[in-house]
């Protein structure tokens, strides 16, 4: 996503914990700065995107975070998918140092990333979206405002719930193929020009056929999205029955040792569960 910022012609200040990979951005041209605060003092738009909500929190409100130079960019947009509650809570520090912070979170994984055709769903002041559309344009497609400030985080709630109940369906109606000895490329093909089309089936069917787990999308970050979604929904007063199936299946993975691997490893818990029970599961 930097590259492609980088790309556009755009100068960057660059920060991560690991130095390493932010190697090819310092190979083009890219500045290093040796932490949030020194990347927030020479930058005009900050772009923030790390794994947890602690990350997030301690890049914007630790000891050497953005709030801690001397100099806080206009606008801060945090692409993490993280809390809604967070997402306010460094809104409001922002504000008081005239800043102000756009949460847009992200979809489509690594590749939509490399490819530059991220769906992003950002909430925050209308004015400064428009004025960092530009720039989310650059590795993004689908992108909408949706909001006030944690819009952006709300709407991803919808999507890892919806993505998580998908690949339930995707992983069981691939065992149940492979059970019934039918060919799976084929099953993929035909189920996904009808009504059960959908990107799981489509990008990830494949990849679990090869036994390709490799992550687009690591198991770890999905939990821990899938319990944000858990933890708002009750806050929202709501009971979601399905996702917290899915938050149960996905802790089942990790425990296999499939933590770090792509969300269509979720097939190995099934499996599992299938083979080890009466077939209730």
């Amino acid at each position: 996503m930097a590259g492609h910022l980088m790309d556009a012609g755009h100068a960057l200040t660059v920060y991560s914990r690991t130095r390493e990979k932010a190697a090819p951005l310092l190979d083009r041209g890219a500045s290093w700065a040796e932490n949030p605060a020194a990347v927030a003092a020479n930058c005009d738009i900050l772009f923030s995107m790390v794994g947890f909500p602690e990350d997030v929190e301690s890049i914007y409100l630790g000891d050497r975070g953005v709030l801690a130079s001397e100099q806080v960019p206009g606008i801060c947009v945090d692409l993490t998918t993280t809390r809604p509650s967070l997402v306010l809570k460094i809104h409001d520090r922002l504000d008081r140092h005239g800043s102000t912070l756009i949460d847009a979170p992200v979809s489509g994984g690594w590749i939509g990333a490399k490819e530059g055709v991220l769906a992003i769903m950002a909430g925050g002041e209308r004015a400064a979206f428009d004025k960092v559309l530009p720039l989310l344009k650059t590795f993004g497609r689908d992108i909408e405002w949706m909001g006030p400030i944690g819009s952006g985080q709300h709407t991803k709630m919808c999507n890892q719930i919806l993505a998580a109940g998908t690949m339930i369906g995707v992983c069981e109606s691939l065992l149940y193929a492979e059970k019934a000895g039918l060919n799976r490329e084929e099953v993929i093909g035909i189920v996904s020009r009808g009504a059960a089309a959908c990107w799981s089936i489509q990008k990830l069917g494949p990849k679990i056929v090869e036994g390709d787990y490799s992550p687009g999308f690591y198991v770890e970050h999905f939990i821990k999205d899938l319990g944000i979604a858990l933890e708002e929904s009750k806050a929202l007063g709501l009971s979601l029955p399905g996702t917290a199936l899915a938050y149960e299946l996905y802790e089942r993975t990790s425990a296999l040792g499939r933590g770090r691997d792509g969300t269509q490893a979720l097939i190995e818990a099934i499996r599992d569960l299938s083979d080890g029970s009466d077939g209730s599961a």
